[in-house]
């Protein structure tokens, strides 16, 4: 299948529009978080994690993956000039 769409990826739509409605979600809990925050604040911390963990697993499905190959074992490094 070149161009043509596979089955999955109106899941992986449903994934990210979610993903990113939790990210928005949670922007405005941090942002609506009472201050002043305390550094052993295991509420906030608990935030502040699943932001950087919603926000990688956004990066992720939003990358493309290397599968290695017989002729491409290793991802090409591409260098800027």
């Amino acid at each position: 299948m070149t161009s043509a769409t596979y089955p999955y990826e109106a899941e992986l739509h449903h994934a990210l529009a979610a993903l990113k409605t939790a990210q928005h979600l949670l922007s405005a809990e941090i942002a609506a978080y009472p201050t002043p925050i305390s550094g052993c604040d295991a509420q906030f911390n608990r935030l502040l994690s699943d932001r950087t963990r919603i926000a990688n697993t956004l990066r992720a499905l939003d990358s493309e993956p290397f599968v290695p190959t017989p002729r491409m074992l290793e991802p090409v490094l591409v260098l800027q000039r």
